[in-house]
């Protein structure tokens, strides 16, 4: 069977390339082997934000008095915010199958390997060819070689997203976006949390401001943070499962009844054969040049699996730019400014280069912050714990945002979206923005310059 173009994978970089390459009217055999939606919808972003969403809604309840509202009491049933989150999942599993049976998407549930740069085979050997094939693989959770990290009770974020009970006692490894969303999400629900992570700060790729505020505001609501801890092992006991690491020169050990091995995602890159095909990759991922094509003529990787950028949406947009090449199009897509975010309480986002970035790269530069307590909807929505900082190089061109407070998810889409026109901080002094809003904060940052 032929077409214009072969996607191996149907998570959000895989469907959304082929539903936008047959909106061009390009023919696409897309292949999945789980469900389409990929890791962002059934064991990432989605289920993860409906836990979230559980969460705030607990973490109001209890705070409800401060606002004038008396509840005698609340409980959390966890098996109906498991059952919500399956709801959602189900829901937008199905709008994205209906989306792809458009008439030029082929789409095959089954698994594809490259044979070669224009042909994939399915596990029942049926083979397909297209001129070009994108590899939209996706991830998997990294398993770290501790000892112990195979017992029952040690799990990963794609076993923590179907848990059917709220653990008392949850040591997290790892203190990424990961390890502390779910840290976040699970402190709201009771548990008491502890997090090990390796790195001096939480948040190592996060502008450091950012990261020490998060972590103060996070340890006020209970949770306990252990930095530059090395796990060491994992073993049954007793008490429960305890983890044994070094911190401070010293042996520690934490007792949880769940672990969460939570230190990152590899890319998917085993059994689709990229070996076959010539495709050269390394452990990190799928090697691509900035066009996102690999050393196969006609064949390109978007996404997780070509390590560049973990993240739904900068899998969305590489696979934008890959059609538009195909298609002889230029686009002014610029994969360098790419917004991220934490939903944690409260959130934190980023945009662009940090002050750390901007002193490694000798990039002269300036930066100004603004706070949320000085803000009159965060104080009245009494979320007054937050920082903006926006950075400028020096013909004050926006070159860096960073964002932690309430709904910062939401406000650094702004500072991205003046990135992406090339903004100085002049010019914003200059945008009216509405009052009372969050968004004031962001203003008030450029005024600072």
């Amino acid at each position: 069977m032929n077409s214009d173009i072969i996607i191996i994978g149907a998570g959000p970089g895989g469907y959304e390339t082929a539903l936008y390459a047959a909106k061009n009217g390009l023919s696409v055999t897309l292949f999945e082997e789980r469900k389409a939606g990929g890791t962002c919808l059934h064991e990432g972003c989605i289920p993860t934000k409906c836990f979230c969403r559980s969460a705030e809604a607990a973490e109001t309840i209890a705070e409800s008095e401060g606002l004038g509202i008396r509840i005698a009491s609340h409980e959390i049933d966890f098996g109906r915010v498991v059952e919500r989150k399956n709801e959602v999942v189900n829901q937008l599993t199905s709008g994205i199958e209906f989306l792809l049976k458009h008439k030029l998407i082929t789409y095959v549930p089954q698994r594809a390997r490259l044979l070669d740069a224009h042909t994939v085979t399915t596990d029942e050997g049926v083979e397909y060819t297209a001129a070009h094939i994108l590899i939209a693989t996706g991830s998997t959770a990294k398993i770290p070689p501790i000892e112990g990290c195979n017992l029952p009770g040690v799990l990963t974020s794609t076993e923590m997203l179907d848990i059917d009970h709220i653990p008392e006692r949850l040591c997290i490894v790892g203190a990424g976006v990961i390890g502390l969303e779910f840290a976040s999400v699970f402190r709201s629900f009771g548990s008491q949390v502890t997090l090990l992570e390796y790195a001096k700060e939480i948040l190592p790729n996060f502008d450091s401001d950012i990261s020490k505020r998060l972590k103060q505001a996070l340890t006020k609501r209970g949770l306990e943070f252990f930095n530059q801890a090395a796990v060491t092992s994992i073993e049954q006991t007793e008490p429960g499962l305890t983890v044994h690491y070094t911190w401070k020169n010293q042996d520690c050990s934490v007792t949880a009844d769940k672990v969460l091995i939570a230190v990152g995602r590899s890319p998917r890159i085993e059994g689709i054969g990229l070996d076959e095909a010539g495709v050269h990759y390394t452990p990190k991922g799928i090697e691509t040049d900035d066009s996102l094509r690999t050393n196969i003529d006609g064949v390109y990787a978007i996404g997780d699996v070509n390590g560049r950028c973990m993240l739904a949406h900068a899998a969305s947009f590489q696979g934008r730019k890959v059609i538009d090449q195909i298609l002889g199009r230029d686009n002014h897509i610029n994969l360098d400014i790419i917004p991220s975010a934490v939903f944690t309480r409260p959130e934190a986002g980023m945009v662009g280069l940090t002050e750390e970035e901007c002193k490694q790269r000798g990039i002269a530069f300036t930066a100004k912050k603004s706070l949320f307590r000085a803000n009159g909807k965060a104080v009245s929505m009494g979320e007054p714990d937050g920082l903006c900082k926006l950075i400028a190089n020096e013909n004050g061109a926006i070159i860096g945002g960073h964002i932690f407070g309430a709904h910062a998810a939401d406000l650094i889409q702004e500072v991205s979206a003046l990135m992406a026109r090339h903004t100085t901080v002049s010019q914003l002094k200059e945008m009216v923005h509405a009052h009372p809003t969050l968004s004031e904060v962001v203003q008030e940052c450029a005024r600072e310059f």
